[in-house]
């Protein structure tokens, strides 16, 4: 009698980067990285440039830039939030290189991001959806990056910390205001 299918379980990291440090398996473990954390950097840059094939294209480049530089990891955080540096540093870039190729200020870049996001069919048709969604991308990029770690992502403080070399009195901080931000916004849209 067969055995029923089981899903095996998410590499541990430790493993993973065991794997990779030896030239030998070094490409079975970053597969086994990848398995692990394609969707989280994925749905991570999806949240901050909205479009599925900039998503798509961050998503490659973010792995191409573990595999160069995972064999530094020097284990001062979690590897998901090393990852996690590794996304916002590359969305922060390329919306910067964007933002300078449209030639456009800050208010009309945030439009064009909001007409990105409502083209898209990934985001929900909820018109509270929406609304969410065009509070997030109105706040400032510190804000927005953190609310987003925050709120999507339920990362705790200390792990944004040494993700974003900031400290958690000014992350909860960021997190207040624009969570007041946020909800200001939805009332208004609301009433």
């Amino acid at each position: 009698m067969d055995e029923p299918f089981e899903a095996r379980p998410p590499a541990q990291d430790e493993q993973i980067l065991s794997l990779f440090n030896d030239e030998k398996t070094k490409e079975r473990g970053f597969r086994m990285l990848m398995d692990k954390y394609s969707r989280y950097v994925y749905s991570y840059t999806r949240r901050f440039v909205y479009s599925h094939e900039d998503a798509n294209d961050l998503t490659q480049d973010v792995f191409v830039k573990i595999w160069r530089f995972l064999g530094s990891f020097r284990g001062d955080s979690s590897l998901k939030t090393w990852i996690t540096r590794i996304c916002i540093t590359t969305c922060l870039s390329f919306l910067k290189k964007k933002k300078e190729a449209l030639a456009l200020g800050d208010d009309k870049f945030t439009d064009h991001l909001w007409n990105v996001a409502a083209q898209e069919h990934y985001f929900s048709a909820d018109r509270l959806e929406q609304w969410l969604q065009e509070a997030i991308i109105r706040l400032p990029e510190k804000q927005r990056i953190v609310f987003t770690l925050r709120y999507y992502d339920e990362l705790p403080y200390e792990e944004m910390s040494k993700a974003l070399d900031t400290s958690v009195g000014a992350l909860k901080a960021s997190y207040h205001f624009a969570r007041e931000k946020v909800e200001d916004y939805l009332k208004k849209k609301i009433n």
